[in-house]
């Protein structure tokens, strides 16, 4: 099986590795079925981690191998990498601000207006973590320094687990908002379907355009990073145990530390 997916091409890597991080934002969303509420305690830890798992992926799984394919591609690196990841956090910035200002205009209850935004922002920070993805199991094809199966296989298992409470922080609250199990469960998951699709066009932009490779991966980089301050920190944060999340974060970072060190 293992040989069998080392062998498949790039793209159909990136695919059925982003269907699985996909399938965990689902496996999120089915706690619906059970819950109505989640313990805020158990909610926040979980965030918190995910938010260490993010910090570390964005800089073991993509701007460090950005740098290396980056000087062995005699680019200046700092300013590729700079580029990259600034313009990643801008794009998600100017999303966000578009969507609140058009959705100033609608009238919905003050609760569900942030339910939506979660909904968007969650949706819309997906698809720079499937692109990610993607760019990785593409940059193998190339055998450039620091493109290896074992990190692209790292950052995809890292992007599915901080998934999970992903998935649940948008079913649960859509729940206590008062729409079905199912339409909870529904909209839960499909904040996670844009990864396999932004996954298979970072793996097509990268077998294109060899030298946009740095960029895309520090690109996604920033992304993340900016849903890192935006919303897992303050989430886990608005937490009374502070100090605690804070540890949850710290065992995140080094769980996604190990795991590409000893897997790269």
């Amino acid at each position: 099986m293992v040989d069998y997916f080392i062998n498949l091409n790039p793209v159909i890597q990136a695919l059925l590795a982003t269907i699985f991080t996909w399938l965990l934002t689902l496996l999120g969303a089915s706690l619906v079925y059970f819950f109505k509420t989640v313990n805020k305690n158990i909610m926040d830890g979980m965030l918190g981690f995910s938010a260490g798992i993010m910090i570390a992926a964005s800089f073991f799984s993509l701007l460090k191998p950005a740098g290396e394919m980056a000087e062995s591609l005699n680019m200046v690196v700092w300013l590729v990498l700079t580029l990259g990841f600034i313009s990643g956090g801008i794009l998600l910035f100017v999303g966000d601000k578009v969507f609140e200002h058009f959705y100033d205009k609608k009238k919905n209850s003050s609760s569900m207006k942030r339910i939506l935004l979660l909904i968007f922002s969650i949706t819309l920070h997906n698809i720079p973590e499937g692109l990610a993805v993607g760019v990785a199991f593409g940059s193998i094809a190339y055998n450039l320094d620091g493109a290896t199966l074992g990190s692209a296989l790292v950052l995809a298992l890292g992007i599915g687990l901080q998934n999970f409470p992903e998935g649940t922080a948008v079913s649960v609250p859509l729940r206590r908002e008062g729409l079905s199990r199912s339409k909870s469960f529904f909209y839960g998951q499909l904040s996670g379907i844009v990864e396999p699709i932004s996954g298979v066009i970072g793996a097509l932009l990268v077998l294109k355009v060899r030298l946009i490779l740095p960029f895309l991966l520090s690109f996604a980089a920033g992304a993340m990073i900016y849903v890192v301050i935006q919303e897992l920190i303050p989430a886990s944060q608005s937490n009374k145990k502070k100090d605690l999340m804070a540890l949850f974060s710290l065992l995140g970072f080094a769980l996604m530390m190990i795991l590409d060190i000893t897997l790269s």
